[in-house]
């Protein structure tokens, strides 16, 4: 049984269709990346999953239960978190503070997944008393990173990690998504780094127009001549 699975998913704002027809899959384990061109539904298809969109036609399914119409909160209970792309921590909090919020609806001994945090991410434990917006934007990455993982989350959504990093710090977040990924937490990324991420991905797709145009091994897809004309740059 897959982990997600979204089966012919319709929907977007309001009465605006972004997603038609999408379909994909999440496995155990899996790293799995959507690429595509500006305005393909990427992002869309993440928030779809959480639900944070209108979902006209379809089912969404995670660990064979429908999610389809759940709200956020009963998502991230389930075992699903959202790191999106930008407003992704509280600036004004400390680090340890942010981590601490992650771990919201929680009610157990969050010490053990505190020290989990730190130890994957050692500037967070040398700044966490620092206020969270003075970081890096690698830095502020590890924090939003290091937030959900405070929830055990059984499947991590992740909207563009990378977006308006330097080289350096991009290296470094997917390093990240590598060592979360080892822990046995699924993974559905969106990536403007594309290559760079189907080289990570077990598998990925590629999206336009929110549709499925391409779905294959992160391998195939790089090796795909007319995916990497169309979609990577050549």
């Amino acid at each position: 049984m897959p982990l997600l699975t979204l089966d012919k998913v319709t929907g977007g704002y309001s009465e605006a269709d972004i997603l038609s027809d999408l379909s994909m899959t999440v496995n155990e384990g899996e790293i799995v990346v959507i690429v595509g061109p500006n305005g393909a539904g990427k992002s869309t298809a993440m928030k779809s999953v959480f639900g944070l969109l209108k979902i006209r036609s379809g089912k969404i399914t995670f660990q064979g239960d429908e999610i389809t119409h759940d709200s956020p909160d009963a998502i991230v209970r389930r075992g699903i978190c959202y790191v999106p792309q930008t407003n992704n921590i509280f600036p004004t909090l400390s680090v340890h503070e942010n981590l601490e919020m992650g771990a919201f609806v929680r009610k157990d001994d969050i010490s053990d997944s505190l020290a989990q945090v730190y130890d994957m991410f050692p500037p967070l434990k040398e700044k966490r008393n620092q206020a969270a917006g003075t970081l890096s934007g690698g830095q502020r990455q590890m924090v939003a990173m290091g937030k959900a993982l405070m929830l055990d989350p059984k499947l991590l959504l992740v909207d563009e990690p990378t977006a308006g990093l330097s080289p350096k710090y991009m290296d470094q977040i997917f390093e990240i998504v590598k060592q979360v990924n080892d822990l046995g937490i699924g993974i559905l990324m969106v990536e403007q780094n594309a290559k760079q991420a189907l080289g990570l991905a077990d598998r990925g797709y590629v999206l336009a127009s929110g549709k499925n145009r391409y779905e294959d091994t992160g391998a195939n897809l790089l090796a795909n001549r007319e995916v990497a004309e169309m979609f990577l740059g050549g």
